[in-house]
């Protein structure tokens, strides 16, 4: 099992070998250092636990757990069966993965704030012609008249975006060793400078 820790760059362009031309998603990955094994014996379960992004100041337990391996801002725990192959203080770097393999990403997706029902649930809102005063883009009828109560999990209006998102199935276009950058087929999850996690298929 492949794993690292990105941070989303920018979307661009590239052309492929048939001169098709690919919307890829630039990601600048590691190097990460592993920070921590855990195995089934003394943990219960198998994971490894790396860090990347340096940061300037960290707190006693910080320094006391991390020790002289480095100043990390993030800290992740990927689960490994294969983790006893890793060793604490080992780099993983932009060359774990190769063109063509299939990954999944995840991150925090934009945040777009409070939002009405068009927007966040696709609504498609009333007529905009006779009769209409006010209510173009409003929800209509939230439940039944007889119950005199709301059902669980109406779609309305509310906080939208910020959420963990998942996509599967993308593909790893092409990898520059020398800058740490991984360039992904297709869309990421979040705004520049989110933070992806990115797993091996």
């Amino acid at each position: 099992m492949k794993f690292i820790l990105g941070k989303k760059l920018n979307m661009t362009q590239i052309f492929n070998e048939s001169g098709k031309v690919m919307p890829v998603t630039l990601i600048e990955v590691g190097p990460c250092t592993v920070t921590q094994i855990r195995t089934d014996e003394k943990d219960g379960y198998t994971s490894v636990q790396i860090g990347s992004f340096a940061k300037k100041k960290m707190n006693k337990p910080e320094k006391g757990h991390l020790k002289d391996l480095g100043q990390f801002a993030l800290l992740k725990e990927f689960k490994a069966e294969d983790a006893a192959n890793y060793n604490v203080g080992d780099k993983i770097e932009a060359s774990v993965f190769s063109e063509g393999d299939k990954i999944n990403v995840t991150g925090i997706s934009k945040g777009k704030g409070f939002q009405g029902v068009v927007k966040r649930h696709g609504f498609h809102g009333g007529p905009a012609s006779h009769g209409q005063k006010h209510t173009l883009r409003s929800p209509g009828s939230i439940g039944a008249g007889g119950i005199q109560r709301v059902f669980k999990g109406v779609k309305m209006a509310g906080r939208t975006g910020s959420d963990r998102v998942l996509v599967k199935g993308l593909k790893v276009v092409k990898v520059d060793m020398e800058n740490n950058v991984l360039a992904v087929s297709g869309a990421v999850p979040g705004r520049v400078g989110t933070i992806l996690e990115i797993v091996s298929k």
